[in-house]
């Protein structure tokens, strides 16, 4: 082994084809265990929050089962998960994730396991926001330097919170205490920040929302990060120059980019949004990070696309570093030496490099290319070094020279029986012959426990099971599926649930079941149908029954989870029609194979009888919308064609699944699909106009909106001085211009 790789202590890959960033990496003690040991907190654009304990046997082994504490599906991709005191009333460590448009906190606790599976972890939503805009990222902190001061008054008998964002008022409120000799705690909380991608800074105190600000000329955003000791929010603008705010600014200031005044504004009332300090870098930034050496000083460092800077708390450059390679992420801490910083840089080119101040000290290669880099103390063992890459390659690992210790054994000389081993080698062969006799492999224990099968009727409901319906005037039909459950054992708690793609709609997804004894069967039905007038993604439906098997070591039971995937029929959700020959959108596929007759298959959609139309198929969804299907007759080719570029994804999903299951059966293994043309980003690039495009007819119409209803009111007062003048007045067309007016704001509302 090199001397300078970093030695493997624990490491494991998450998940399949998942992605992973900067924010989705977290070290903290978030089960609020006591003994100082962090767990690895884990979220990744899929979805999934994992929580991770490694423990290994020996340096370098993988993951094991135990190791990992909890994974859950949160159905939304996670960008930042943070751990801090986000639950008033306690200083108890809680998780924080971030969504793209919710914040949720959770508490993590764990109960005491009695089976061989160890303890079992549990998250608990405490409380959630949902965004109004789209999340880019998030920082938390006592913005403002907030405590909340609680005492309890022995003669009322009562509790007084008191909540204070200035430090001189809470030192005031101390002294007043202590001088009433009542007995109080301070509490320390934080706060949280998030970023919106269109720039507003919008801060949580805790449970409730606090206020929201647009940073002033915000294009994209960039990293943030809030300092305590300034009490400022600091940020890498789309300007390429380092900005800082004051909290209280914020706290204070109106939206300066509002195109229309209030009447508060008007009053003069409200601060305007000004920048404390500002620092032109001349590149984007990668991340950003605050390291205290005490409480009178600490340091802003900014990793850029080339260089790493460091500065001080009012924006001037403390040092600068030029960067070799290209940076990935970067973590800084405080030394051992006074008054110098240690900083944790890695690359794309899979190394991890440590500066002390600008002086290289260290450099060490990684098996990945890092996007997160973090240092905590994991079993017992200090200072540990874990990375995540962008595929999910986490690696616990430590910085050092020690040689491998590794020793090949030696090996033992001593002459070889040979009618020995023949002997040994005939009652082996002998074994394995009469084990495969027997004609039956063992199956696991899980398919023991419980047989879930899933079937879905060829016709619709006779009488259609869909209400709320947003189709028009079109007649939504439904279907029916049933599930049968069979136990070969005891099973306690059983819940089946069912999960369809949107806008499909069941009429019950959710099932509970109590099998007390075994060979019990279980079946139940729901009805599945179109609510609104988009395509689903997929017709592909999942099954899935948890369940617990009590054992002897446990009463309790063993929790277990197995699925079963069904497909729903295409017709559900489309009907045959007439075929067009002109449409906007093309694909073609191409296949390796014969084209194969589209009466075959799409039976239920194939009406024409006559030879020349058997190659052309006609679909009409039910939310109005028409594709095409045409086979080729002298090429292996297929294309699909509509007016809408997102309604040819469904057919071309089922056309290539039924293709599939076509020549499976008849023993074709070669089969495959490709797709030789230019991927279509024009398509994409005109919906991002036509969104544009909207937003700014949206901005426009609140401008008009603005004017008519000041002009409408005004209209309404000089009205109501006519008919309360003594000696009556022509209205000069005043009502007129009033009645329209109104349609005028009504026309506005209605687009």
């Amino acid at each position: 082994m090199s001397l300078f790789k970093a030695r493997d202590w624990w490491s494991t890959v998450l998940g399949e084809k998942e992605e992973f960033d900067q924010g989705c990496l977290c070290l903290a003690d978030v089960d609020n265990s006591g003994n100082g040991q962090d767990k690895i907190i884990v979220g990744s654009f899929m979805g999934y929050l994992r929580i991770f304990n490694p423990h290994p046997v020996k340096m370098g082994d993988g993951a094991q089962p135990e190791d990992l504490l909890l994974e859950v599906h949160l159905r939304e991709p996670i960008l930042q998960v943070e751990v801090g005191k986000f639950v008033s009333g306690t200083e108890m460590l809680h998780l924080a994730v971030l969504h793209s448009r919710k914040l949720c906190v959770y508490a993590v606790s764990g109960t005491l396991g009695n089976v061989e599976h160890g303890n079992q972890y549990q998250i608990t939503l405490m409380y959630e926001h949902h965004l109004q805009r789209t999340a880019c990222s998030m920082t938390y902190g006592p913005f403002g330097g907030v405590k909340v001061v609680q005492r309890r008054c022995h003669v009322t008998k009562q509790f007084v919170n008191t909540m204070c964002l200035d430090q001189d008022y809470l030192l005031q409120l101390s002294s007043w205490l202590l001088k009433t000799k009542f007995p109080y705690n301070e509490i320390c909380r934080d706060l949280i920040c998030i970023q919106s991608v269109d720039g507003m800074l919008m801060v949580f105190e805790q449970e409730s929302f606090a206020f929201g600000r647009f940073l002033p000329g915000s294009l994209l955003p960039g990293p943030l990060v809030y300092s305590p000791r300034t009490d400022s929010f600091i940020t890498v603008s789309s300007c390429r120059q380092v900005e800082s705010y004051k909290y209280q600014v914020l706290a204070f200031a109106t939206d300066a980019d509002k195109r229309q005044e209030t009447e508060q504004q008007k009053l003069g009332s409200g601060k305007r949004l000004i920048v404390d300090w500002t620092l032109n870098i001349g590149e984007q930034a990668l991340d950003i990070c605050i390291v205290s050496f005490s409480p009178s000083a600490s340091s802003l460092f900014v990793l850029g696309e080339r260089n790493l800077f460091c500065l001080k708390d009012n924006g001037q450059i403390r040092f600068m570093k030029k960067l070799d390679c290209s940076p990935s992420c970067f973590l800084p801490y405080c030394s051992v030496s006074e008054g110098t910083v240690n900083t944790l840089i890695g690359n794309h080119s899979s190394m991890l490099q440590i500066y002390q101040d600008v002086t290289l000290k260290w450099a060490t290669q990684l098996p990945h290319v890092p996007v997160a880099v973090r240092v905590g103390s994991l079993h017992d063992l200090k200072g540990v070094v874990v990375t995540l890459s962008d595929e999910g390659h986490l690696q616990c690992s430590y910085l050092g020279t020690d040689p491998s210790l590794f020793q090949a054994p030696v090996i033992e000389s001593r002459e070889l029986n040979y009618d020995e081993l023949d002997v040994e080698m005939k009652e082996l062969q002998k074994f394995i012959k009469d084990f495969k006799s027997q004609g039956v492999w063992p199956t696991t224990e899980k398919e023991d426990d419980l047989e879930v099968s899933v079937t879905v009727s060829p016709n619709f409901d006779s009488v259609s099971q869909a209400t709320d319906v947003e189709l028009g005037t079109d007649l939504v039909p439904s279907i029916t599926v049933k599930v049968m459950l069979q136990n070969r054992v005891v099973l306690q708690k059983a819940k089946l649930s069912i999960y369809v793609q949107p806008p499909l709609v069941l009429t019950c997804d959710q099932f509970t079941f109590e099998f007390m004894e075994p060979e019990m069967t279980s079946t139940v039905s729901f009805s599945v149908y179109l609510r609104r007038s988009y395509t689903p993604s997929e017709l592909e439906g999942n099954a899935i029954v948890s369940y617990t098997r009590p054992t002897d070591r446990n009463p309790d039971g063993i929790p277990r989870v197995i699925q079963c995937r069904f497909r729903l029929p295409l017709k559900l959700v489309c009907l045959p029609d007439q075929p067009s020959k002109t449409a906007s959108h093309k694909l073609t596929i191409d296949t390796n194979k014969s084209p194969v007759s589209l009466l075959s298959l799409f039976p239920g959609f194939a009406n024409q009888t006559e030879d020349d139309q058997v190659n052309v198929l006609g679909f009409r969804f039910l939310g109005g919308s028409h594709v095409t299907l045409l086979a080729s007759k002298t090429s292996q080719r297929y294309r699909i064609q509509s007016e809408q570029f997102e309604d040819l994804w469904l057919i071309t999903n089922e056309l290539i699944l039924r293709l599939q299951e076509h020549f499976e059966k008849q023993g074709t293994k070669d089969f495959t699909c490709s797709f030789s043309g230019s991927l279509p980003l024009q398509e994409y690039f005109e919906l991002i106009d036509q969104h544009f495009e909207l937003r700014i007819n949206g901005e426009k119409l609140e401008e008009l909106l603005a004017e008519r209803a000041v002009q409408f009111r005004a209209i309404q007062r000089r009205l109501l001085t006519r008919f309360k003048d003594k000696t009556p007045a022509p209205l000069q067309h005043l009502d007129t211009l009033l009645d329209g007016t109104y349609k005028q704001n009504s026309c506005y509302l209605s687009d």
